[in-house]
């Protein structure tokens, strides 16, 4: 798929007056950095723009971002000039306000998770990019835009979580060439990095410690396992947002390859996230499943109760390590 220029990009932009941001469910910092500093550009240009997201609440460590730039009322904006999709390339990773998505004149994707194809009239994928957020910035740039303080922040706040604050493969000398220039422009990293990394509730950290004290450990301890369940998040008065981060810990035990963490959503529908460490890619594992991502880093949706999804991914990370 060939990728059309920033510049095509922000021009398409800077024509509409309408512009409804998309990104995918279970938004993490990237998706809402980037989406929050796009919607503050567009809108200091005078465009009508919002963030449309789901019922899904934004993780709480991730709301100060959001200054008034989400809904989730479909009608915010009736009839769109523009949908853009932010780190969803594929309508299945926003599948509740994918119809409205549709609705757009024009539809534009950005993302760093590489795919085939879209349904967007302009695209921009480039899978190098550590983060969804280094995208936008470039895209700030084609189109010769001011970068505020707070949208500076919001930038670095999708860049250190996807790269998980730099120590992880896909960072690259670029991640650290932008954030040089983000501090150039008078952004507080240490408040960014206060917000997102230091302001845990109690609710999380009790439905966290007992995700993990019932993970399991397979292949001689190259694959740790562990599922979040609904009750769990009833008894700990916590929400699925609050099983954020809990992956790159199984992750980071000694020993470990593949790390899996398993939503519970339903009593027939689970949300799978998958992590490597060194040399496994975990989009394979993914992709058996509809999914997909990036080498160190990709997930799926699986339609079925936690305990089967519980056996079928097991099963496929274990016959992928023994291949």
């Amino acid at each position: 798929m060939k990728n059309d220029s920033f510049e095509t990009i922000g021009k398409v932009l800077n024509d509409a007056k309408s512009i409804l941001v998309f990104t995918h469910q279970n938004a993490d910092g990237d998706a809402v950095g980037a989406t929050a500093a796009l919607t503050r550009v567009l809108r200091q240009r005078g465009k009508d723009c919002y963030i449309l997201f789901d019922d899904d609440e934004i993780a709480e460590n991730l709301r100060f971002m959001d200054r008034g730039y989400s809904s989730d009322d479909e009608e915010i904006i009736r009839d769109p000039d523009v949908t853009i999709c932010i780190d969803a390339a594929e309508l299945k990773r926003f599948p509740k306000r994918k119809e409205k998505f549709l609705q757009g004149k024009v539809k534009i994707c950005i993302d760093h998770h590489m795919v085939d194809e879209t349904i967007c009239d302009y695209n921009h994928i480039d899978s190098g990019a550590a983060a969804a957020g280094e995208l936008i910035y470039k895209l700030f740039q084609a189109m010769e835009a001011e970068i505020d303080k707070e949208t500076a922040e919001a930038l670095f706040a999708a860049i250190t979580t996807d790269t998980g604050n730099f120590q992880y493969s896909n960072t690259t000398k670029e991640s650290h060439m932008i954030v040089t220039d983000l501090y150039d422009l008078n952004m507080d990293a240490a408040a960014v990095s206060r917000n997102i990394y230091e302001s845990v509730r109690p609710e999380k950290m009790r439905l966290q410690s007992m995700v993990k004290d019932q993970l399991e450990l397979f292949a001689d301890g190259q694959l740790a396992v562990a599922i979040v369940r609904q009750d769990q998040l009833k008894a700990c008065n916590a929400v699925m947002s609050d099983s954020e981060g809990i992956v790159g810990d199984l992750r980071s035990i000694k020993g470990v390859e593949i790390a899996v963490l398993i939503k519970e959503d339903s009593d027939n529908k689970c949300f799978v996230s998958f992590r490597s460490k060194t040399e496994a890619d975990v989009a394979e594992i993914a992709a058996q499943f509809d999914g997909g991502g990036h080498k160190r880093a990709a997930g799926c949706t699986i339609y079925s109760g936690a305990e089967d999804v519980y056996q079928m991914v097991k099963q496929a990370v274990l016959d992928y390590l023994k291949a």
